[in-house]
């Protein structure tokens, strides 16, 4: 590559969303040009985590051809119960479920194997874009006519327009002087796969206790993804277990609901904090993901809400070159912001407020909550919008989340 390269968008950052925006926009006949940059070599996921894919969500990966692939290998969740319980209680009373489909036939969210996703998206962009890593940024400057990385080994990129989405530790956001809206929840969420003897039957189980939410979220055959909160300052002793302890503290969780379990993955471990940047936009460059905004996994919103902003930022950018105009203006940019804005405010307030009144054990809380959820189960409009909502279905949205090409 020449030490002085142009391209039509840069995108820093490989993960699920960087891929999934490059893919959105090179598609056939959009004719954009577009560079990929990462620190570390673009790879297949190795664990076996999976992630909740919403409908809304699934549709982008439909209306961009690469859901059949991802189909193949993914769990659709048909159903989710909600239980309740304080320190110590034995009990798991059920509060809350949710049946049905978003739509006819069609499930509201899937759970899709990282590695799977990851695999798919990589060969969907295999040879439609240029890929620069492992390459390390050292400046950015963005200029009335354009954006300018500089990499580690002398090389300097240029384009209208570059996207952030590196990540919640945003380089470019940082370079950018874009600072954070941020909170620590003193919480730690602990992921791992389980087995388990008895059939989960499609049902993904939320379990509220005082240190916060317990996941289990279904994998294809006898297999549970679990996403659980802890304390801070209790989570090392989890991650410290042997298997057979583990899946014995699991088991005692989970109240035997999927019967024997074993621990399939090494337990990992992820500080939580609520984190929106000030500014989704600066000067020609855009964050998306998790540079833009990191919320509580209560709801498992996190990813969703990423690709939520490449369906946002891919429509306004395609519509932007098709019209011959400056794809990184000011003008361009704020549209992205101003559509992605009050959804990701919404989202980061439930997610918040939904951790701050389930992890406690204050009794007359648990008692006003409880009774909430009664109430949502016994009111079925209520319900059928709450699905709606989080599986991101929406006639108003971006043509990506209805499944439409840009």
């Amino acid at each position: 590559m020449a030490k002085n390269e142009a391209f039509d968008v840069i995108i820093v950052g490989g993960g699920p969303v960087g891929l999934t925006l490059a893919l959105a926009l090179v598609q056939p006949a959009k004719g954009i040009r577009v560079a990929l940059v990462d620190r570390r070599p673009l790879s297949v996921p190795r664990d076996a985590r999976a992630s909740a894919i919403a409908a809304g969500v699934r549709r982008v990966f439909e209306a961009l051809g690469v859901w059949p692939q991802m189909a193949a290998a993914a769990q659709p969740i048909t159903a989710m119960r909600i239980t309740d319980s304080g320190e110590g209680d034995i009990s798991r009373p059920l509060f809350l479920t949710f049946d049905g489909d978003v739509a006819p036939g069609e499930a509201f969210a899937h759970m899709v194997p990282n590695s799977v996703s990851g695999q798919v998206l990589l060969d969907a962009v295999a040879d439609k874009i240029s890929v620069l890593a492992p390459a390390t940024i050292t400046g950015l400057a963005n200029e009335t006519d354009g954006a300018r990385l500089t990499l580690a080994d002398g090389r300097v990129l240029s384009a209208p327009l570059v996207v952030a989405a590196d990540g919640g530790q945003s380089a470019l956001r940082q370079m950018a002087g874009i600072g954070v809206i941020a909170h620590d929840y003193k919480q730690t969420g602990l992921v791992t796969t389980i087995g388990h003897a008895l059939p989960h039957d499609g049902v993904a189980y939320e379990h509220f206790r005082p240190a916060g939410p317990f996941a289990s979220l279904p994998l294809p055959g006898n297999r549970s993804s679990l996403v659980w909160t802890e304390r801070s300052a209790d989570a090392p002793g989890f991650l410290a277990m042997d298997a057979a302890t583990l899946a014995g503290e699991i088991e005692a969780v989970m109240g035997s609901t999927l019967g024997a379990v074993t621990v399939e993955e090494q337990l990992q471990g992820f500080p939580l904090r609520l984190q929106i940047a000030r500014d989704f936009v600066s000067k020609r460059l855009a964050l998306v993901g998790d540079a833009a905004h990191v919320v509580h996994p209560i709801a498992g919103q996190g990813l969703n809400l990423g690709l939520k902003d490449v369906a946002a930022l891919a429509e306004v950018v395609v519509e932007a070159v098709r019209l011959g105009l400056d794809h990184g203006g000011d003008d361009v940019l704020e549209r992205y912001q101003a559509w992605r804005r009050l959804d990701t405010a919404s989202m980061a307030a439930m997610t918040d407020g939904l951790n701050r009144l389930f992890s406690n054990d204050v009794a007359p809380v648990r008692a006003l909550r409880d009774f909430g959820l009664g109430l949502v189960e016994r009111a079925g409009p209520i319900k059928s919008a709450l699905i709606r909502t989080a599986s991101g279905v929406s006639a108003s949205g971006p043509k990506l989340l209805s499944g439409l090409p840009i």
